[in-house]
């Protein structure tokens, strides 16, 4: 399902769940504003088949930060699979926006290789029933190692203050991942998709509270490197540590 070049140091950044209409797009369009803002142009691959993603670039107006648009959605016999999938070689951050329904051999593709895996939750039974699932999933289908420290979830359209809302953040904190935001139900996020751009090119003084929640997630997104070093640093002690005990342990058994 997903072709993509591999570099060290590539951001790559899945918005995954498998339920539509919990905000993946709003998400990755946002997010893939804030990088081009700071550059270099980032890369969205929509393999949503609505499309969401594309027609939203479609809209965007020119003289704007540039953002590379990948219709991964579209399969075309002109060139190679890897080909249409190919990232510019200047890109430092992709955001794949997948799509609903995947199933166990997409799940596991579309996040191979992935240095970020965000699961939008809004606050709805079906949507907590259906994010159950997905990182039940991740965790188990997609073998995504919870010492990586790669998942992390976003609460999206929250009305404080409400029995919902309520309800979503406990059922957050009972899957002991990393709640990196909460972002309210806004129609700056509507607004922003209608015109092509992002809060990050809205008027500060209209989605300042907006603003802040995205701003912390990609503070979280940019510690990726450090996030899989640290990971690969325990999993190196781990190995060392089996290996110690394995080694005492045989003497052991062949003495018996």
């Amino acid at each position: 399902m997903l072709i993509s070049p591999t570099k060290d140091n590539l951001n790559k950044i899945v918005i995954l769940n498998p339920k539509g209409g919990c905000g993946k797009s709003t998400l990755a369009t946002n997010l893939a504003v804030c990088y081009a803002k700071r550059g270099p142009a980032p890369a969205i691959m929509d393999f949503d088949p609505q499309g969401s993603t594309m027609a939203w670039l479609e809209r965007r107006p020119v003289g704007l930060p540039t953002i590379h648009g990948i219709a991964a959605f579209k399969k075309t016999m002109q060139a190679t699979r890897s080909w249409q999938l190919r990232i510019p070689s200047e890109t430092r951050n992709v955001i794949i926006d997948s799509p609903a329904g995947l199933n166990h051999d997409d799940l596991r593709e579309i996040t191979r290789d992935a240095t970020t895996i965000l699961v939008p939750v809004m606050p709805s039974s079906m949507d907590i029933h259906a994010a159950s699932r997905c990182v039940a999933d991740l965790l188990l289908v997609a073998r995504v190692d919870r010492n990586e420290r790669k998942l992390a979830v976003v609460a999206n359209r929250t009305r404080r203050n409400t029995k919902s809302f309520g309800k979503l953040m406990r059922f957050l904190d009972s899957l002991g991942i990393p709640i990196i935001a909460v972002l309210r139900d806004s129609q700056n996020f509507v607004h922003a998709a209608e015109q092509g751009i992002g809060l990050h090119e809205m008027q500060p003084s209209r989605v300042g509270p907006d603003l802040q929640q995205l701003d912390r997630i990609a503070s979280w997104l940019d510690g990726w490197a450090e996030r899989r070093k640290a990971s690969i640093n325990v999993t190196s002690i781990r190995r060392q540590a089996f290996s110690k005990v394995s080694f005492l342990r045989k003497p052991q058994a062949e003495s018996s």
